[in-house]
């Protein structure tokens, strides 16, 4: 029996599709997953299967255990508030594939960002809504439990995109080694580990966050540094303003709902990595795909290396990159 057979049988014995034929339709799944949209008796849905090697030009493996990790996180996030994340409705036996309510009239928000729909007051939702996951896991020794995912993090965000630019910049590899260890070994609240434009939907009651594989127990200013970096990009990319307004939307919303340890600590540490993660959209293993025009590449590294060599917390490294690129 082939695997989508398998995920067939799968959604036939969870209760999900009627005895007639079952149709996978392939969606887009990026580079680390196998997407399928099924249409059922009672609507359509998605089934998600991580795949154990990504698909990018260097070598990348990965777990395919990220997908209990990821199905964890939606129920933790819909626990904190319903509309952050989409209902799981089964985990299936075949490759840790799962099934998810599919959400009609949601476009991705990447794909708006990049039609020149710039809506900074959502952007200000999206630092609102990963704010309020990590206030409600802080500290929450039940989250660290279920969440003890330290090698998937590692194979899949600090070794290709902070070690990775290490192995191959001896002058900044002291700086990000140290950047490395210190965002693997601190456990502080619920990571989403992939908050990017491209995992979020944009529905009528606010964002929705998708795409949880690297769920983590670890450094929440991982994902306001992940989220802002792409921001950024794109605004090197359109020469938008109004993304470097969405990022400091977004910046100063996540701000105000820290409750759960110094602002300006998680905001300096924010800063550090968005500037390491930067340079990394363009020396690591998953460059920007959008960044092609060689200039572009030089805004980028050229800014990042001096970010790197001279932190700043994340507010101001938003505001002179705004300056920069006026």
């Amino acid at each position: 029996m082939t695997a989508e057979a398998e995920i067939i049988a799968g959604l036939r014995d969870a209760g999900l599709t009627g005895e007639g034929d079952v149709v996978l339709q392939p969606l887009t799944g990026g580079v680390s997953c196998d997407v399928w949209k099924v249409e059922t008796p009672t609507g359509p849905i998605v089934v998600k299967r991580p795949l154990p090697q990504l698909r990018v030009a260097a070598e990348w493996l990965a777990p395919v255990e990220r997908g209990t990790s990821e199905v964890r996180w939606l129920r933790r996030a819909r626990g904190v508030d319903p509309r952050l994340a989409p209902e799981v409705l089964a985990e299936l036996p075949t490759g840790h594939a799962f099934a998810m309510r599919f959400l009609p009239g949601c476009p991705v928000w990447k794909d708006e960002l990049m039609a020149g729909r710039v809506d900074v007051a959502f952007a200000a939702q999206v630092g609102t809504g990963i704010a309020a996951v990590h206030a409600a896991t802080a500290h929450n020794e039940s989250d660290r439990a279920d969440f003890p995912n330290d090698e998937m993090f590692r194979a899949l965000r600090v070794d290709p995109f902070l070690l990775h630019v290490a192995r191959h910049d001896a002058e900044l590899a002291p700086v990000l080694t140290a950047l490395a260890d210190d965002l693997s070994g601190r456990k502080i609240a619920l990571a989403h580990g992939d908050v990017s434009p491209k995992n979020i939907l944009v529905s009528a009651d606010g964002p929705v966050f998708l795409d949880a594989e690297c769920a983590v127990y670890g450094d929440p200013a991982f994902d306001l540094a992940f989220c802002t970096t792409h921001l950024l990009l794109k605004a090197v990319w359109s020469g938008d303003a109004r993304l470097n307004d969405a990022a400091a939307a977004l910046v100063d919303a996540y701000r105000a709902g820290i409750d759960w340890e110094d602002a300006d600590g998680l905001m300096l540490r924010a800063g550090k990595l968005t500037a390491a993660l930067l340079l990394a959209r363009v020396e690591g293993k998953s460059p920007a795909p959008y960044l092609t025009d060689p200039e572009h590449k030089n805004i980028v590294r050229d800014q990042a290396r001096a970010l790197i060599a001279r932190p700043s917390p994340l507010g101001e490294l938003v505001a002179n990159w705004k300056r920069n690129l006026a």
